[in-house]
């Protein structure tokens, strides 16, 4: 019931959302998880502009990533190069609630190179065979 509650206040709150996935499924858990953290800056929807146009909309992601290895990221800390994104630690629940709703959205194919997080060269984060 809780949830419930949450979803519509968090719908109210955001104004005109577009439609989000089905209420209960595993996206919808995403979308109120991403909606919650992460709409200040990024759009999370399936339309519509990030409100600080240097954060990229989420249904673009996979055109810079694959959408599966950001699960790391989100259970480590997505640390970026500049200071105003904060430091986010999701437990595995939300994490797959969070992917799932990603790829949901995505506008694109998937990306072929795997996520690194800014400010680490790709030399740095392959392993020596």
């Amino acid at each position: 019931m809780q949830r419930f509650f949450l979803a519509v206040v968090l719908t109210f709150a955001a104004g005109s959302v577009p439609a989000a996935p089905a209420p209960g499924g595993p996206e919808s858990r995403g979308h109120i998880l991403v909606q919650r953290y992460c709409a200040g800056c990024h759009a999370v929807n399936p339309t519509g502009k990030s409100p600080n146009p240097a954060a990229p909309a989420f249904r673009t992601l996979n055109e810079r990533y694959r959408i599966d290895d950001l699960g790391e990221a989100l259970a480590e800390g997505i640390l970026t190069g500049h200071p105003a994104m904060p430091q986010f630690i999701f437990p595995p629940d939300d994490i797959q609630a969070i992917l799932r709703y990603l790829k949901s959205i995505q506008s694109r194919q998937e990306a072929a190179q795997p996520f690194r997080p800014a400010g680490i060269p790709a030399t740095a984060t392959q392993t020596r065979s």
